[in-house]
């Protein structure tokens, strides 16, 4: 929903919106740009507006090695020498359960001078 103040006149918003697939934390593996359309009637207030995003990742890509899995799943038994140790914690596990994770992310796209006026606001 958006709201204006000044309602004389009929008037078109158009609002540019990315969205990102983020692999791991922080690499970008896509990127979108779309827009959203606001139309206001003449002496209305408010109008509304859909947008939408997608993302489409291969299992393969988001699934751990059926290694991994053994190693995190596998039984472990008091007195074994890596018993207390905790599989999550190793950093090859650590890095494939980051490559396996994937975020869509979705914003405004600003232009260069919006951007520069919201880090000094």
């Amino acid at each position: 929903m958006a709201r204006r103040t000044n309602t004389s006149g009929a008037r078109r918003v158009e609002l540019p919106y990315f969205s990102t697939v983020i692999r791991g934390g922080n690499v970008v593996v896509a990127k979108r740009i779309g827009k959203v359309v606001i139309d206001f009637a003449d002496g209305q207030a408010r109008a509304t507006a859909k947008g939408q995003a997608a993302a489409y990742v291969e299992k393969a890509e988001a699934s751990l090695p059926e290694e991994m899995v053994k190693r995190i799943t596998r039984k472990r038994r008091a007195g074994d020498q890596d018993a207390a140790v905790d599989p999550l914690s190793q950093p090859d596990i650590k890095a494939a359960l980051a490559r396996a994770n994937f975020e869509l992310l979705v914003g405004f796209q600003l232009t260069e001078a919006q951007l520069q006026f919201n880090v000094r606001k």
